[in-house]
């Protein structure tokens, strides 16, 4: 890979001519970066398809190509990946769907729209996979049908298609009212009874681990119920009575669902499996007496589960928060808490309740300020990125807490030129501080030369617009190919040594 042409190819200010120029030169790398330019034409495009044939299918999915630009017969994954925008041409996909080629006509059953004569083609086809990854995506008439296919690997793709009809769902749950399964994929390649080794050392095994047959099919039978469990278009009434099933993996999948009852949310609760009650405490459906229950439970990822759940009421959710790594992410009930809470939470003598709080990016303007001063330096950490902060409340934070800060205050948004250059010479130092600098929109060229002297933060600052001609032009000859490449593409780059560096460019040759 050239580093250099890599970033070139990036580059946003490169001229119309430029990008010309290294399209006649590209390879496979430089065209990765060239095939993302917003301002790439499709005259462009086609060029770049015609010298990079592997840029087609990226370029497709841009809808920079044209089905006349495509030879569905000599690129066929080019033409497939426009069928699959539903952009190229209805006689494309009869000519794939009888294509020798296995993938090609896998490809083909995942594209939607087809034509009802290649739908067909593809139910009968020979080959379970494809007609398997036809149920996947088909049209709820089409799911119908397939379920009662005699292949059950078949059947294990209607139970996870969503838009398989519910009562056809429920029959697959139960296997009532459809034939019986003729074949699986266990017994398709080996004598029954039959069980797959999960270290199985064969590297061109298919077997799932742990797959099973003895004549009735047994561990697919299990993976359709599991599918259809976790497919929200299965009637309710079909799947409780999994909330005893001695099947782990039957139990967990029903754990999630939005439409658990209450009496089958609390005999979930009491499941002896940790992965099943924490899947179910972060499950809306649970009502307040199992929220209070599961809040005492011993095991990290339930109280985690419960935190994250969007109707924990907020009592209980302070309390886990506060023995639980819950992360930085803003969580759901925090997001929906109504002026009222958010009061009460800003007010809490609990400073994790503060932190949660501070998590927030639209708290109102006193709400913000005041846990801007706040005393504990877990709270000012998490509001420091919020915005409309001003410099005087930003620079306190700062004094008050130091290398505690250093990286929110970094990240916020509304810091100025003149503060994130003092935070590049704030000691003790943080790196991660730095890295936010490179990358923030305010930052100077002297905070960003400061920023070039962490090897994390080198790249990032390479690339921002705001380092000065002169040293960017210095980085294009840098030992990091990484810092090299962020160089190429700074839109700061004087035009001129753009342009003298494409046109030393052999024509044809990298």
């Amino acid at each position: 890979m050239n580093p250099l042409l890599c970033g070139l190819a990036a580059n946003t200010a490169l001229s119309s001519e430029l990008v010309d120029r290294l399209i006649a030169v590209a390879d496979d790398d430089i065209a990765i970066n060239l095939d993302r330019r917003a301002d790439l034409s499709h005259t462009q495009a086609a060029a770049l398809f015609a010298r990079v044939e592997e840029s087609g299918v990226p370029l497709a999915y841009q809808g920079l190509l044209t089905p006349a630009d495509v030879d569905p017969t000599a690129q066929p994954f080019v033409a497939l990946a426009m069928l699959d925008e539903q952009a190229g041409r209805p006689e494309w996909a009869r000519l794939l769907a009888t294509s020798p080629v296995l993938t090609h006509r896998e490809k083909l059953a995942a594209c939607p729209g087809l034509p009802a004569d290649v739908v067909e083609t593809l139910v009968a086809d020979p080959d379970v996979r494809v007609v398997a990854e036809l149920a996947w995506w088909a049209t709820p008439e089409v799911a119908a049908t397939l379920a009662g296919h005699p292949h059950a690997e078949v059947r294990l793709a209607v139970a996870a298609n969503e838009a398989t009809p519910p009562d056809v769902l429920a029959a697959l749950i139960t296997g009532e009212g459809l034939p019986a399964a003729r074949r699986c994929l266990v017994c398709d390649r080996a004598a029954t009874p039959f069980v797959h080794e999960p270290g199985c050392p064969s590297p061109d095994c298919e077997l799932r681990p742990g797959a099973s047959c003895d004549g009735s099919h047994e561990s697919t039978t299990h993976d359709i119920q599991r599918a259809a469990l976790h497919n929200p278009a299965t009637p309710t009434e079909a799947v409780v009575g999994f909330a005893d099933h001695p099947s782990l993996l039957l139990r967990w999948a029903l754990a999630d669902r939005p439409d658990l009852p209450p009496q089958v949310c609390a005999r979930l609760a009491a499941d002896p499996a940790p992965g099943v009650r924490a899947d179910l405490a972060e499950n809306p459906a649970i009502g307040d007496a199992l929220f209070r229950t599961l809040a005492a439970d011993h095991d990290h990822d339930v109280r985690r589960g419960l935190a994250h759940n969007p109707r924990v009421p907020l009592d209980v959710l302070i309390r886990v928060a506060g023995a639980t790594r819950t992360g930085t992410t803003l969580l759901p009930r925090i997001a929906a808490a109504s002026p009222a809470e958010v009061r009460q939470l800003a007010q809490s003598p609990n400073p994790d309740a503060r932190v949660l709080l501070a998590q927030r990016r639209d708290l109102p303007p006193e709400i913000r300020d005041a846990l801007a001063c706040d005393a504990d330096a877990k709270v000012a950490k998490s509001i420091a990125p919020h915005p409309g902060l001003s410099e005087a409340r930003l620079r306190a934070m700062v004094d008050r807490h130091g290398v505690q800060v250093l990286t929110g205050v970094a990240t916020n948004p509304d810091a100025s030129p003149a503060l994130l250059e003092d935070l590049t010479r704030h000691e003790p130092g943080a790196r991660k501080a730095l890295r936010e600098i490179a990358r923030h929109r305010n930052a100077t060229a002297r905070a960003l030369l400061a920023c070039l002297t962490d090897p994390r933060a080198r790249h990032l600052a390479a690339g921002h617009p705001a380092l000065p001609p002169t040293v960017i032009v210095e980085l294009l000859d840098d030992a990091d190919g990484q810092v090299v490449e962020a160089a190429a593409a700074n839109p700061s780059l004087p035009p001129a040594v753009a342009a003298d560096l494409v046109h030393r460019l052999p024509s044809g040759v990298i």
